[in-house]
């Protein structure tokens, strides 16, 4: 379609509708452009470690304890800035503590209102005073705004007016909530945006809570994982990835997310599998039998689908019966080996991936409650607005698995309906698929393949051959390795991730890829930094059953105006133990990358919009000076 500036300039001309109002805006809009770039904050594989997570929102990663030792670290002691750093991060829960403990509360507001104050005005000293006044809370704006741009004069007048409006505040008993407002205004401007680089869910108790601080966030982007797509497949009514959810949360005991959070009842389950196997505690139970429907359910998705090139995990039907013994075995690349499990009740060798009657009563019961749990799908919609297989943001590649390459390092992928999609093809293809599952039509090739970016050999998501029969039913842990593709041999290289870059628009030597879904294992030497640093894995371990493997408890990766670094987290007690001891996560921080000349929005992707948008005012502003459009309002 040809651009019609015309058109385009007389749609510009309603909002800005004489000259003076066209250079107000150029000159706004040039001032932003030299402001320092916002900083950014990335994270990974939360896996519903929703107390570890909530903390290192509320601390930025660490930033907000930085700031506090530039301002303090000659005026205050240790103890008293940890206790303002704890304020900052929990503000109501603290001010509780601190009025049971403090003899002179109004001297102590006075004092801590003006720290708070100083902290906040260094952190939004980048920002132009438009974004941090939308950023307060209304009912106190106007108050915030003047005492942050308070300036000294020959008598001192200001100050006078600054002390007098912090008397009132006291005198009024508003201090408490003047004191939780300061704090959020800190915690906004500290981090301007979040990009959460997948695995939400599992393994942890609390993804749900973990969506709730997300919703009421300022600013994100959620590229998604393995683990967020297998939940988006059951939202949307996928019965192999509604069987793998509930597995999971049996296998790591989390059945309350299912439950309690989200409503949806295990109890048929349960009860089918108490009958099916009566010897076993029922959690047991409930997981032995949804396991055996799990390989039928994938079974069929196989069957369905011989472009996914996965027959060789149909495993029920290669099975060795021994019904005299039940000493039952399978063959794997010419090797025998015998099963742990000698219970297959609901197995009929004749027709191996065929449900039971019952089975497939407590599917349909469970699809049910998957797809209509309201609050289940109210974070499922959220993922879908704010999420995606990837995201581009100013310079950086961000995605979750990996771009799928053969053995010679060259994009590999999958052919659909007689098409070969590749790299960045392939993950948009896979995007638009994804949210067709749920949004549209609910197919059921298009719920297939939510199943298979879950655990497909191919898939970009997981990235390995998933070997779950085997880890499930046989004891030679030979047999358990999940072979990884290609692409995580030649990630370590600059080359390949300079063809991945180039693949996705990113030409400049600036530029990272931003992977999370491995766990960078720091207690055996292994680095979060690769390709000489053009890709930085942020995957440290969230999860407190990886704690041992990652030596570590998280990593943040910052990016702000004067470079990269990525900071490592040591495990997190509880909230409770930092509101009583004011204990912080101690976190060690390490530079990736520091730029020559400080960023600014000039330089980002934000930046490029508003060049766009001056250029389009400048030729407003020539159509106005020489008579082209005439100027409204005059």
């Amino acid at each position: 379609m040809e651009f019609d500036q015309e058109k385009y300039l007389t749609l510009l001309a309603e909002k800005y509708p004489t000259i003076q109002s066209v250079c107000r805006e150029i000159i706004n809009l040039s001032a932003i452009l030299n402001l320092p770039k916002g900083t950014e904050h990335f994270m990974s594989d939360l896996h519903g470690e929703y107390e570890a997570f909530y903390h290192i929102l509320n601390n930025c990663s660490g930033v907000v304890r930085e700031k506090v030792d530039m301002l303090f670290e000659e005026k205050l002691s240790d103890a008293e800035r940890e206790q303002i750093c704890t304020l900052i991060y929990y503000p109501r829960e603290k001010l509780e503590l601190i009025k049971k403990e403090v003899m002179n509360l109004r001297e102590w507001y006075r004092e801590t209102l003006t720290e708070l104050i100083e902290i906040a005005k260094t952190l939004s000293s980048k920002y132009t005073r438009s974004k941090v006044r939308k950023a307060m809370p209304e009912e106190f704006a106007y108050i915030i705004d003047e005492l942050l741009h308070v300036q000294r004069d020959e008598d001192d007048n200001q100050v006078i007016y600054h002390r007098e409006i912090l008397t009132t505040i006291i005198e009024l008993d508003n201090a408490d909530e003047f004191i939780v407002a300061l704090a959020d205004l800190i915690k906004r401007m500290a981090v301007d945006r979040l990009h959460i680089v997948g695995d939400i869910f599992d393994r942890g108790a609390c993804a749900d809570q973990i969506l709730d601080l997300l919703m009421k966030y300022h600013s994100l982007d959620i590229e998604w994982g393995n683990h967020d797509i297998l939940w988006m497949g059951a939202a949307a009514g996928s019965k192999a990835c509604i069987a793998n959810v509930v597995r999971n949360n049996l296998k790591y005991d989390n059945t309350e997310i299912l439950e309690n959070s989200y409503g949806i009842s295990l109890r048929k389950l349960s009860l089918y599998a108490e009958k099916l196997y009566p010897g076993l505690e029922p959690m047991q139970a409930a997981l032995k039998a949804i396991t055996v429907m799990l390989f039928k359910l994938e079974g069929e998705v196989i069957a369905r689908h011989p472009e996914y090139e996965m027959d060789d995990r149909r495993l029920l039907h290669r099975i060795c019966w021994d019904k005299h013994t039940n000493r039952h075995t399978i063959e794997l690349e010419g090797q025998t080996y015998e099963l742990t499990e000698t219970e297959f009740p609901t197995v009929d060798p004749e027709h191996a991936y065929q449900l039971s009657a019952e089975e497939e009563e407590i599917m349909d019961e469970l699809c049910m409650a998957f797809v209509n749990s309201s609050r289940l799908n109210e974070h499922i919609r959220f993922l879908y607005k704010k999420g995606g297989m990837y995201k581009t943001f100013n310079g950086n590649l961000l995605y979750h698995g990996c771009i799928p390459l053969d053995n010679e390092g060259n994009f590999e992928g999958i052919c659909i309906d007689g098409r070969m999609y590749k790299g960045r093809a392939y993950l948009e293809y896979a995007d638009k698929t994804s949210r067709r599952a749920y949004l549209s039509g609910r197919k059921q090739s298009d719920l297939d393949f939510m199943w298979y970016l879950w655990c497909g050999r191919r898939s970009p998501l997981c990235g390995r051959n998933i070997k779950t029969f085997e880890r499930s039913y046989i004891a030679d842990p030979s047999v358990w390795h999940e072979d990884s593709d290609p692409y995580y041999k030649f990630y370590k290289t600059e080359k390949t991730c300079n063809m991945i870059l180039r693949e996705f628009g990113l030409y400049s030597s600036f530029s990272h890829i931003i992977n999370g879904h491995t766990p960078v294992r720091t207690g055996k030497g292994e680095m979060p930094v690769r390709a000489n640093g053009k890709l930085i894995v942020i995957d440290g371990g969230f999860c407190r059953s990886y704690h041992k493997t990652t030596g570590i408890a998280g990593y943040t990766l910052i990016y702000n105006s004067h470079g990269i670094r990525i900071k490592a987290h040591q495990p997190f007690e509880s909230v409770y133990t930092a509101l009583r001891d004011n204990k912080d996560i101690e976190s060690k921080s390490e530079l990736v990358e520091t730029e020559k000349e400080r960023l600014m929005v000039k330089h980002t992707d934000n930046g490029r919009k508003i060049l766009e948008d001056i250029e389009g005012l400048k030729k407003l502003l020539d159509a106005y000076r020489d008579g082209t459009i005439e100027q409204g309002n005059l």
